[in-house]
């Protein structure tokens, strides 16, 4: 398994664009659809989007591969009990367990890092309904 990384919600560029537009777009329908407002719509999206972009929390995750299955989880800093980004070299086998959208991290010091999982990608297709865990490497 590979673990590691630090992912602040901060939003690519291409997706915090795609976000604005939409919100625009909902902007632009939910005012009745007044043709002429595209830069007073987009200008209010761009603020809100900013705006609840700002006010959320920091998401942490860490990314473990499993055979060809890459797994990103995220987890609560604030209940990580002192878990610190790095404290597993890339590569690294690490043992891991699932337990339904949980994906539960053996760290060195014999606590579990809870995470959440987001994103799953698997590689090949012939792996999909492997479900072995043997150690994993951190990304």
């Amino acid at each position: 398994m590979d673990a590691a990384a630090d992912t602040p919600n901060l939003w690519p560029t291409r997706d915090l664009h795609e976000a604005i537009r939409r919100r625009a777009e909902e902007i632009y329908a939910r005012n009745g659809s007044i043709p002429g407002r595209d830069l007073d719509n987009w200008a209010q999206a761009e603020q809100e989007v900013l705006r609840e972009l700002a006010e959320s929390p920091t998401r942490k995750a860490i990314v473990v591969k499993v055979d060809d299955a890459q797994y990103i989880g995220e987890y609560n800093p604030d209940a990580c009990d002192g878990y610190i980004p790095g404290e597993f070299g890339a590569g690294a086998a690490v043992p891991v367990r699932f337990r339904g959208d949980k994906m539960l991290v053996l760290r060195p010091n014999g606590t579990v890092l809870e995470t959440t999982i987001v994103r799953k990608t698997v590689r090949r297709s012939d792996k999909d309904s492997h479900r072995g865990i043997p150690p994993a490497q951190l990304s």
